[in-house]
């Protein structure tokens, strides 16, 4: 049973792409574009149109117990995942993560 959550972002390279990888890329870019981005524990996948690299949200649920590492073990298996549904490979992946029970909330004080 989830405990906590993760808000995690992947970040990587797309694998060389053939001519047919990166005409299917383009095709759906804006599908893909940065204002589509939601943290959600499918993922999202994000890239420009220079295919250079891509981003990959998601939300991670974890147990107390489970390192920090594992979680980013998971959402890097499900950005692999994500990219190649796309019809592309993926390398040099970094991630970073939020537990969101860290992220503090300020209210504005009321004039």
């Amino acid at each position: 049973m989830a405990e906590k959550t993760y808000q995690v972002i992947v970040r990587g390279k797309f694998a060389p792409l053939g001519d047919a990888q990166r005409a299917a890329l383009l095709a759906r870019a804006d599908e893909h574009d940065v204002f589509q981005a939601k943290f959600t524990e499918e993922g999202t996948v994000t890239y420009e149109r220079s295919l250079l690299g891509f981003t990959f949200r998601c939300l991670v649920p974890a147990t107390r117990e489970e390192a920090e590492a594992v979680v980013i073990g998971r959402a890097e298996a499900l950005a692999a995942t994500a990219v190649a549904e796309l019809g592309a490979g993926h390398r040099d992946l970094t991630s970073v993560s939020t537990d969101l029970d860290d992220i503090k909330i300020r209210h504005r004080a009321r004039s």
